[in-house]
């Protein structure tokens, strides 16, 4: 009983680091949908870096969105390679008509050795198509 209520409060704070904040109206908001087995970490938004990597939340109007994703290519797509070969892109996708309230999703995967992004609306119409920035090492900086 003594280990339950001791171990209690540290699931509830570990929890609350989960919890998105709320989505303001006036702005709009851009969930990240990576496909499986891959990470996608929000960047920036026009140049500027974010504070919480799970999502966007921009004002009304153009922006342009950065991203961060990693994933694993298949050693018959590297060529040679024993295992699976790590890469690690940033993708840029810009969109002119933001609109205050609406949700969007950004998704991104990988054909092969080249990494690809996608915004949709609400209703799941494409948007938009990010563009590849550049891969490797030294984007684990950013």
């Amino acid at each position: 009983m003594r280990l339950l209520l001791t171990l209690l409060p540290l699931v509830l704070l570990g929890g609350c680091s989960l919890w998105m904040p709320r989505h303001d109206p006036g702005q709009a908001w851009v969930t990240l949908a990576p496909e499986a087995d891959t990470h996608l970490h929000a960047l920036e938004v026009d140049d500027a870096a974010l504070d919480d990597h799970r999502f966007f939340q921009v004002s009304p109007g153009s922006h342009t969105l950065g991203v961060l994703y990693r994933f694993q290519v298949a050693p018959e797509n590297v060529g040679g390679v024993a295992g699976p070969l790590e890469r690690e892109c940033l993708l840029v996708v810009e969109f002119p008509e933001f609109k205050a309230g609406d949700r969007y999703r950004l998704e991104a995967g990988g054909h092969g050795f080249r990494p690809w992004a996608k915004l949709y609306d609400q209703h799941d119409f494409l948007l938009a198509r990010g563009s590849e920035q550049g891969c490797g090492d030294h984007l684990a900086s950013r």
